[in-house]
């Protein structure tokens, strides 16, 4: 999450620092977090540099998860999504899952319907769909970085789709056909009962990062996305007048 969160300003990734703090010791969960960790740096291609292990059973039920990540970006090349402009066209870069935004909601909804980690949903439990880890866009971004004017980047987390309205608020974000949403999110509207643009508005929707390019620069920056990622790269929408957000298909509207 840290990670991606950096590229989207058009910074590199260099270094992660991790913090763990639990109830009580448990080498079992703890070796698990540091081989997840691992993992995710090698995929980002940073280095962790330093953490903190703690445990306080008097402040902590369970445990307490938390990383900060530092990137470098000439000052020139910043995205600040300014470029933005009517025309510009709207890429999608494909989710994972969940990418570990919506688990309040998800849990209580589990809870008030019964429920258990291990019922399928399809040939995988929800446990293990939940625990998916979020992808990382580290390395296709910055390989479009560097051949494509990048106008814009959105990570579609916590805030969903509305997160593109960070980048300019002097534009409208139109979603005319937006990426497939994973089976996870249509049993979380079923079962929670949950309208669509809450879920728009709380979940990626299958969409875990959002790329804005000039309309000319589209075919390229597709072509790049797809070379590099493992990610489904599709054209998602477009920028037109006026201000918020709109996903034609659901007939929803942000501002």
């Amino acid at each position: 999450m840290n990670v991606n969160d950096c590229i989207c300003v058009g910074a590199e990734p260099i270094a992660f620092v991790d913090y763990l703090a639990m109830e009580r010791t448990d080498p079992r969960i703890a070796e698990e977090i540091g081989k997840g960790l691992s993992r995710g740096a090698e995929m980002a291609n940073i280095s962790i540099v330093g953490g903190e292990t703690a445990t306080l059973p008097d402040m902590i039920r369970g445990m307490d998860l938390a990383g900060a990540c530092i990137g470098y970006a000439e000052k020139s090349k910043i995205v600040l999504g300014d470029k933005i402009m009517e025309g510009d066209v709207i890429i999608g870069l494909g989710s994972s899952g969940l990418h570990s935004n919506g688990y309040t909601l998800v849990r209580k909804i589990l809870k008030e319907k019964g429920f258990s980690y291990s019922h399928k949903l399809g040939n995988e439990s929800l446990g293990d769909i939940l625990l998916t880890p979020t992808r990382i866009y580290v390395k296709e971004i910055l390989e479009l970085l560097k051949n494509v004017d990048v106008h814009g980047l959105a990570h579609i987390t916590g805030g969903g789709i509305r997160n593109l309205m960070r980048l300019n608020k002097k534009v409208k974000f139109v979603i005319s056909d937006p990426m497939e949403p994973q089976p996870i999110f249509y049993f979380i509207r079923k079962e929670g009962k949950v309208e669509w643009k809450e879920m728009f508005q709380t979940f990626n929707m299958g969409m875990g990062l959002a790329v804005i390019v000039p309309r000319d620069e589209k075919d390229d920056a597709i072509s790049i996305l797809e070379k590099n990622s493992e990610a489904k790269v599709k054209e998602v929408g477009y920028v037109d007048k006026g201000r918020g957000v709109d996903v034609k298909k659901f007939k929803l509207h942000y501002e």
